[in-house]
């Protein structure tokens, strides 16, 4: 583990592929400050390079998962400049998540409240404890959450999306699983197996499959229909040409078990 002092700590990958990375300053609820956005997008870009990580997940320290930008660093520096070059850095670790080749899951305790609650929109998956609260708070200090509403309406529906937006209201897990923000929800107690049923469901798979079928998963929702079909077909074809694929297949027809391996 790293030095527990930083904003961000990542725990060894273990021996299945996961790595566990921890929003570190649970003093300030886990406010994206500069420096933790700086480490956060470091253990990604580390993440897309390492062909042994299977899953990602991101947690965080003490009794919240994220309350937003740090308000502070941003009161600091007025100016146009500065803000436009902080959400540009924001955007970027976003979409770097979108742009894994490996599934990352939220472990959502506590609060997720604007660039916190787009966090959690932005992982492939999010598994919430039965107490965990989520908002798009902004409005209610007169900042719009703009980048936050481009992932939370890519979560639900419209209506719902921009009622969390205009009002700042926070819901609860159960009412975020209802309207589609996270996965799973689990009792405090019981988070972190829920975490380990999902992450070792993922890491049974093979993670060429993964790694297309997520890809294609994204690149389609974006597309028009035809386009998307094109796309998924094409892709498709190219994972049954896969070893892995064939081996499954094949593994099917026999009625037997795929040897994956470690692939």
């Amino acid at each position: 583990m790293s030095d527990p002092t930083e904003a961000l700590v990542r725990h060894a990958r273990d021996a299945r592929g996961v790595v566990t990375l921890t929003l570190n300053r649970p003093q300030a609820f886990n406010a994206l400050s500069e420096a933790m956005l700086e480490a956060l997008q470091a253990q990604l870009d580390a993440v897309a390079h390492d062909a042994a990580a299977r899953v990602v997940v991101i947690a965080a320290a003490g009794k919240a998962f994220c309350a937003g930008h740090d308000l502070k660093e941003m009161r600091a520096q007025p100016s146009l400049a500065y803000y436009q070059e902080l959400f540009a850095r924001c955007t970027r670790l976003m979409l770097s998540i979108q742009r894994l080749p490996v599934p990352v899951i939220a472990r959502v305790q506590g609060v997720a409240t604007a660039a916190g609650c787009q966090l959690v929109a932005m992982c492939d998956l999010a598994v919430a404890a039965s107490n965990a609260q989520f908002a798009v708070s902004g409005v209610n200090l007169g900042l719009f959450c703009s980048t936050p509403g481009v992932a939370l309406s890519r979560n639900v529906s419209r209506k719902f999306a921009f009622e969390m937006l205009v009002t700042g209201e926070l819901i609860d897990a159960a009412r975020a699983r209802e309207l589609g923000l996270v996965n799973r929800v689990a009792a405090p107690e019981q988070l972190d197996a829920e975490i380990e049923r999902l992450a070792s469901s993922i890491v049974a798979k093979p993670r060429v499959a993964v790694a297309m079928g997520k890809q294609l998963f994204y690149r389609q929702l974006e597309a028009g229909i035809v386009a998307a079909y094109e796309d998924a077909g094409t892709t498709m074809a190219c994972n049954m040409m896969d070893e892995a694929a064939l081996e499954g297949v094949q593994a099917f027809n026999e009625k037997r078990l795929p040897s994956w391996g470690a692939r």
